[in-house]
């Protein structure tokens, strides 16, 4: 099969396409052609290296994907030849405890085929494109086991959103907006804040040319003056954490879901207590997370946000452009390979 492919961990420069051996199925196992691929920054850290993963090498990133089942194991009788399917990315191991995740411990979907336990289909409906399905698992079942199973986000909540611009952030907004918040998203420059705008957001920061933390100050006030945020969704970490806590506003809360620019940030434990407030983490997404987030997408009430669609054999470019966040929402790579 046509993929790409890592044989060490490095660079971009490491990425190549070409013909790989596809795996043979084994017990419990599904092959799905893959139709869709949307990419996700954790493809970055997998082609990197991950301190304390072992990615098997060579290596095939993609995390998500669609696609049609291609072939069965013997003593899988739930799906056949030609089902439409999402894949959830992640088996559990019921009996080691472990772990597997596609495009980081196992291969991954860029490529024309990927092989996954049946276990990890979901049936896909003809009303759902495979483009929109594959954006739904990772950033958009992540933002809502965050935004809404922990977060718990309700009407009339004020909302700011760092970093606002991706996958995790564009679903972020998408979603908290459908439960009637009014939502303050940043973004790194003024287009990006325009296409924010268009998506819904109420407000919007350039935080390239303006501090978040005084655009709060200045437009609520202080914090015994009843200002800040509801809610502060932060999942880069880095140097925008301990500047994320000076918008809580007391009582409210502070969301994560990730660190993608660096997981070890200082910090100000002053503001923690002094604003009462209540950090909550999310990890990852649950089958429900995904079952609902179908059922909202069959409907029309949730809308994928997608940057660009590209074939597998520019999949290295995509990459590239992920990387360097030349991007807006989700970046799909799509294959027409036989089902």
């Amino acid at each position: 099969m046509k993929a790409i492919v890592f044989d060490e961990h490095g660079s971009l420069d490491v990425l190549r396409y070409r013909d790989i051996g596809a795996p043979t199925l084994q017990k419990g196992e599904v092959r799905v052609a893959v139709r869709a691929c949307s990419l996700n920054y954790h493809d970055v850290f997998t082609r990197q290296g991950m301190p304390g993963i072992k990615v098997p090498l060579p290596g095939i990133p993609g995390c998500d994907c669609a696609g049609q089942v291609s072939e069965v194991a013997g003593d899988v009788t739930d799906w056949k030849v030609g089902d439409r399917v999402l894949v959830d990315p992640v088996f559990w191991d019921l009996e080691t405890g472990k772990m597997w995740m596609i495009g980081d411990t196992w291969w991954g979907a860029y490529a024309e085929y990927v092989v996954v336990k049946a276990s990890q289909l979901i049936q896909l409906s003809d009303s759902v494109s495979f483009e929109d399905a594959a954006c739904l698992p990772v950033a958009y079942g992540t933002a809502h086991r965050m935004m809404l199973t922990r977060g718990e986000i309700k009407q009339g909540d004020s909302v700011l959103i760092l970093g606002a611009s991706g996958g995790v952030g564009t679903s972020a907004l998408l979603l908290a907006k459908m439960k009637g918040a009014y939502v303050i998203a940043a973004a790194g420059s003024d287009e990006k804040c325009r296409q924010l705008e268009e998506l819904g957001a109420d407000e919007t920061i350039n935080y390239s040319t303006k501090s978040f933390v005084k655009h709060c100050r200045v437009s609520t006030g202080s914090l015994f003056a009843g200002g800040g945020y509801d809610v502060v969704v932060n999942f880069t970490g880095g140097d925008t954490w301990a500047e994320s806590l000076r918008c809580v506003k007391l009582g409210g809360k502070l969301l994560t879901c990730g660190a993608t620019a660096g997981f070890n940030p200082q910090t100000d434990l002053r503001f923690i207590w002094t604003a009462e407030m209540d950090i909550r983490g999310s990890n990852g997404w649950k089958r429900d997370d995904l079952d609902r987030l179908l059922q909202l997408t069959e409907s029309g009430e949730f809308i994928p946000v997608i940057d660009s669609r590209v074939p597998l054999e520019d999949g290295i470019e995509a990459h590239k452009a992920m990387e360097e966040r030349r991007f807006f929402g989700k970046i799909v790579i799509t294959s027409d390979a036989v089902a």
